[in-house]
């Protein structure tokens, strides 16, 4: 038997658009590089173990996400603080310093897409053989 809330639906219902919406979120490349960056892995895609969190500048992360344009990486560093993934730290000094880390939840988010990230770097050259070849079948 399913029991309905007031709104008529299925709790598991109800949430699914905001689910859907989260995992589009998290689902971006760039998200899951922030987090790693922040999360102090050495650099995002080098398989290191990194230095553990620590609040970085803009300016550190955009070193480390090099190929990230400034517009995409204020974008997706605005979403992660909207949904309570990161926190952005101003200290009135001069310049102005403005600093970024993950929250609680923005770890237990990297602990779940680290597992990911390594498998992807684990197999990476097994997919691309694969991928080579089926171009190579395409091209024949």
């Amino acid at each position: 038997m399913v029991v309905l809330s007031s709104s008529g639906l299925a709790p598991h219902r109800r949430r699914g658009p905001h689910c859907r919406q989260l995992l589009d979120r998290i689902s971006d490349k760039w998200v899951t590089l922030v987090l790693c960056g922040l999360a102090g892995d050495t650099a995002p895609g080098d398989g290191g173990g990194g230095t553990g969190p620590a609040p970085m500048r803009y300016s550190q992360l955009s070193r480390l996400l090099a190929g990230a344009s400034q517009k995409m990486l204020t974008q997706t560093l605005r979403a992660l603080e909207a949904d309570g993934l990161v926190t952005r730290t101003v200290t009135p000094t001069v310049p102005v310093t403005v600093t970024y880390a993950l929250t609680d939840l923005g770890l237990s988010l990297h602990q779940a897409v680290r597992p990911l990230r390594t498998w992807a770097q684990t197999h990476m050259d097994e997919v691309a053989a694969h991928r080579a070849s089926l171009e190579e079948q395409a091209a024949t």
